[in-house]
């Protein structure tokens, strides 16, 4: 029979598991009418004017974040009266871009499309 102390550890290292797992697996990019719209599961992680924005690029940057690969997008944005930035990771990076590039088409954007050699799974080399 285990002890109720392992009972209890083991209780607690499960709902913490599943905690994050849903957390991850339930990060989302909203784009809706102006704005940038970051939920982590049904938590508001923040929003972002489109146009405030002015750059996106690529970044590996392995910074806590609302983003849940390594392979990551970069937003730059304007908050008074210094530039901020937010890492996140779409699963449709492309639709993202062109949805972006859709209301606000002044955003510069520096996220090459590589192909052929030098790719492993979808990443740049």
């Amino acid at each position: 029979m285990m002890k109720p102390v392992i009972i209890s550890g083991l209780l607690i290292m499960g709902v913490t598991f599943l905690f994050i797992v849903l957390l991850f697996c339930r990060t989302r990019y909203i784009i809706s009418g102006d704005k940038l719209i970051v939920k982590m599961w049904i938590i508001p992680y923040g929003s972002i004017k489109i146009a405030d924005i002015t750059l996106v690029d690529r970044s590996y940057n392995p910074l806590s974040s609302p983003a849940i690969s390594f392979k990551r997008l970069r937003i730059v944005f304007r908050k008074e009266p210094y530039f901020s930035y937010m890492l996140i990771s779409p699963v449709r990076e492309q639709e993202f871009i062109e949805e972006l590039k859709a209301i606000h088409p002044n955003i510069r954007f520096n996220v090459p499309v590589q192909e052929g050699r030098g790719r492993i799974w979808d990443w740049d080399i």
